[in-house]
């Protein structure tokens, strides 16, 4: 089930991406699968079912309902202790945030994944997301390096 779920995130992501309908097929189906498992143990699928749930809603253009996704998925993997799938939400999330412009509120989720991931232990993967913060400051910082608002992208 994990595999299935990171499987289709990816093809969710390439949907985005290249604009193909097989990638956005293979996330849909993931997805009905994901419910069927969903009936044989809430406790292990539904962070991943909100997850496959935001990830979708992001594609189809339905952001309010992807933010909301994301964050049941989090807020069930941390209740279910599940530390790896609560950082995955955490990055994702934070990924969403700074691509609809929302910098600050991204980069602090983006954070928040990181220390899951020290948590459970990945830190090649807590560094690989320091990177990518690192990476979203930088080309913040190039496009306007009036700092006083630069981070200040709550509206």
């Amino acid at each position: 089930p994990l595999r299935i779920s990171l499987l289709s995130t990816a093809a969710i992501c390439l949907a985005r991406d290249t604009k193909q309908n097989k990638w956005k097929a293979i996330g849909e189906k993931s997805a009905t699968t994901m419910t069927q498992l969903l009936n044989h143990s809430n406790w292990n699928f539904e962070n991943m079912l909100f997850l496959l749930q935001a990830e979708l809603n992001y594609l189809n253009g339905r952001i309010a309902m992807a933010e909301s996704s994301y964050k049941a998925a989090i807020v069930s993997a941390h209740d279910h202790r599940f530390n790896n799938e609560e950082a995955l939400g955490l990055e994702l999330y934070g990924i969403f945030l700074v691509e609809n412009k929302k910098v600050a509120e991204g980069l602090q989720q983006l954070e928040k994944a990181r220390e899951e991931y020290k948590v459970w232990g990945a830190i090649k993967k807590a560094d690989a997301v320091l990177e990518f913060m690192d990476l979203v400051k930088n080309t913040m910082c190039h496009r306007d390096c009036n700092h006083d608002t630069l981070w200040d992208t709550h509206e």
